[in-house]
């Protein structure tokens, strides 16, 4: 088994600036992947960070080096490698982690690497994922977890959220702070559009507890007419 760096740093709001951040300098021999353009699919009615195709991901991956044998160590930024982390466990391959890159001790290198392709194959999970039909189904069974700050989880006004507010009975689990303490029961994570509340997933994760992605996430669910509490 070979190990891959990808670097996944992004910025809400100002495409290309993940990329410039890794030509500026990334760790020697990273690919790189951008959110907006490898990890999801273009934004529409089903939010601004919709799951990316099959194919599309493969053609991602492959290219920035991810396939079978390949253990890939990410890093990024607002939820960026977690999603890459989260992705690659939704097509099948689970040989993935996560880095802080602060973490990170050794030299940077800048420019593009010669990054030799690979061949990912694709086998999507049906179980890790929840609708917005779904979900509003089952709001009062579910222990739905809300990602964005707590200023966007109660509601006020902000650039961002067309219509601010919350999914009712939703906690509180911000992706740049410490996890809280959650209910026992089903799981599902949200944020504004999928991307950090990839955050919470990874850190249920490693502390042994499994949930759900609603890919659509807040940008989905403010357009449906569903159910919206703010406070």
């Amino acid at each position: 088994m070979r190990y891959q760096f990808v670097d996944c740093r992004w910025e809400l709001g100002s495409p290309g600036r993940g990329r410039e951040r890794y030509l500026a300098g990334h760790v020697p021999g990273a690919s790189f992947l951008d959110v907006d353009e490898d990890l999801a699919a273009p934004p529409g009615r089903a939010g601004r960070h919709p799951l990316p195709a099959a194919e599309d991901f493969s053609r991602a991956a492959s290219r920035a080096g991810i396939g079978k044998g390949v253990f890939v160590v990410a890093y990024g930024n607002m939820g960026g490698a977690e999603r890459l982390w989260w992705l690659l466990r939704h097509f099948g391959h689970d040989d993935c982690a996560v880095l802080e890159l602060d973490a990170w001790h050794g030299p940077l290198r800048a420019g593009e690497e010669p990054v030799e392709p690979a061949d990912f194959t694709p086998r999507p999970r049906s179980d890790d994922t929840v609708t917005a039909p779904e979900l509003a189904e089952r709001l009062g069974e579910l222990v739905v977890v809300d990602a964005r700050r707590p200023e966007r989880y109660r509601g006020e006004p902000n650039p961002i959220d067309a219509i601010p507010g919350r999914i009712p009975g939703a906690h509180n689990a911000p992706w740049n702070e410490p996890l809280p303490a959650l209910p026992e029961g089903e799981l599902v994570a949200y944020c504004g559009s999928g991307v950090t509340a990839c955050v919470a997933l990874h850190r249920l994760f490693l502390s042994g507890r499994v949930g759900k992605l609603y890919p659509g996430s807040w940008s989905e669910w403010e357009q449906l007419g569903l159910p919206v509490t703010t406070g």
